[in-house]
């Protein structure tokens, strides 16, 4: 995998947890049990594809603009997007998604319950 700063990245953002959905085959990551990003393996237990939520207008936008990112795997093609682990989306771009997506789904927590999973 291209990514391999991906899991202490996305663990050093605050109220992370991460499990593994063996159902799926992804080890996701929440707040508060709620996914904003996932790491999807292959039968073979290869890291494939990192699935992440953003508005439609921004997953559109970059659908349109790279190839390796595509309508999500297995979730709602409108708000989750899909990028190959081995593609050609530069690390800055990707971590730049990954923030969006942890905002977004922040953000859906009330004002009370986003200051206590910031720690304020």
């Amino acid at each position: 995998m291209k990514y391999v700063w991906l899991d202490e990245y996305l663990m050093s953002k605050k109220g992370v947890q991460k499990d593994f959905k063996a159902e799926w085959n992804w080890q996701r990551y929440m707040i508060n049990d709620k996914m904003f990003a996932a790491l999807c393996f292959d039968d073979d237990n290869k890291e494939t594809l990192i699935t992440l939520k953003l508005d439609p207008m921004d997953g559109e936008f970059l659908r349109n603009q790279y190839d390796d990112i595509i309508p999500g795997y297995y979730m709602n093609k409108v708000h989750w997007n899909s990028i190959k682990v081995d593609g050609a989306v530069p690390d800055d771009l990707l971590k730049e998604m990954l923030d969006k997506s942890y905002n977004l789904i922040l953000k859906s927590f009330s004002r009370k319950k986003q200051a206590e999973i910031l720690g304020g």
